[in-house]
């Protein structure tokens, strides 16, 4: 179990680390829209195009608000800024940072949450599992495996489709 939650940590690193070397790029090339896609029968999708930088982002709307997303399938979970976690209503105290991550900036403490609905487009995920990071930790939210794991996902056509 340890060794897993050190995995855990070490990926959510790399998770941390990543958009913060993006964040050196122009805001307006980074933007790529969440497109509906042609849903199989009975199916929800949503297709994701790629930003100019090569990296895929998106609005999604989690417990009734609306957030910006880097999909992130190295992230082990949803992380989110602690500003955009206080916009959901989400104020953990400094007791319940109690999750440490390592990141090349050092060790941060991160206060684990279950986010009750997650929806990108047409696609949603009840009781999803999240950490809320220190604003400096995080250059933006990410959408981690929590969400992912739980749709079907593959690139095509130049476009991340999520399916549901």
């Amino acid at each position: 179990m340890r060794s897993i939650l050190v995995f855990a940590a070490f990926v959510l690193a790399l998770a941390v680390i990543a958009p913060r070397l993006m964040s050196r790029h122009d805001a307006a090339s980074m933007t790529a829209v969440a497109e509906p896609s042609q849903p199989a029968a009975n199916s929800r999708s949503v297709a994701i195009s790629r930003g100019q930088n090569g990296h895929f982002q998106t609005d999604g709307v989690v417990d009734g608000r609306r957030l910006g997303f880097l999909v992130d399938t190295g992230a082990s979970v949803i992380a989110l800024r602690e500003g955009d976690a206080a916009r959901l209503g989400i104020h953990p105290s400094q007791r319940e940072f109690t999750l440490r991550v390592n990141t090349a900036n050092g060790v941060i403490l991160a206060a684990p949450v279950e986010l009750n609905r997650v929806e990108v487009g047409d696609v949603t995920v009840r009781n999803v599992a999240g950490l809320v990071l220190p604003d400096e930790a995080l250059a933006q939210n990410l959408l981690g495996m929590s969400f992912l794991s739980r749709v079907h996902w593959q690139y095509e056509g130049g476009k991340l489709v999520l399916e549901q």
